[in-house]
């Protein structure tokens, strides 16, 4: 859970994503709002019965919910969407768990990944879906910035490689990174 609470807020987000089978590259942006979830949260509870797990195994979740553009995007596209996530820790070992959804992102039904959070604090994400995998890595250079790397493999090889940073804002939607993390963000989007 200290990850969502470490991740909390309004977050404007850059990404490059490379589709490699056509070798382009796309860029786009999108804002993402974050609120971490108790364990007693009624939409916790519900998205674990709605995979079958006993409530009292999960640690809490996050509320998501995201708006963006892609500089490819048709008139009618619409990237944007909410899920519910519900964290179930291992029994052995709290650092890694099944992460579960009631909306996936690559494909918009419910399912559940497992997460792993690796010995740098950086939280990784893997979801098997019927037709492709997922690999996301977050991670926070600073305190208001995180950067987040995924992948997609599809049944046929047809990959995709994304590359994310996002800036925390503030109440006024201004980047409450300071300048330190101004300097970094601008840095990886080449500013």
């Amino acid at each position: 859970m200290a990850f969502f609470q470490k991740s909390a807020g309004t977050w404007r987000s850059q990404r490059a994503t490379h589709h490699l089978a056509f070798r382009r590259a796309e860029t786009g942006s999108s804002e993402i709002f974050v609120d971490p979830l108790g364990a007693d949260d009624p939409r916790v509870i519900e998205i674990c019965q709605l995979h079958g797990v006993d409530p009292a195994e999960t640690v809490g979740g996050a509320f998501v919910r995201w708006q963006g553009v892609m500089a490819w995007d048709k008139e009618d596209e619409n990237h944007e969407g909410t899920t519910v996530f519900a964290l179930i820790p291992d029994a052995d070992n709290p650092q890694q768990g099944a992460l579960l959804r009631e909306r996936g992102y690559a494909e918009i039904v419910p399912i559940a990944g497992r997460y792993q959070i690796e010995p740098d604090g950086a939280l990784l994400l893997i979801t098997e879906y019927e037709t492709m995998t997922t690999l996301e890595r977050f991670w926070f250079p600073s305190p208001n910035l995180r950067v987040r790397s995924s992948t997609v493999q599809r049944f046929g090889g047809f990959n995709t490689a994304t590359f994310c940073t996002e800036v925390r804002e503030d109440a006024e939607g201004e980047t409450g990174a300071g300048p330190e993390a101004a300097a970094e963000y601008d840095a990886l989007v080449g500013w």
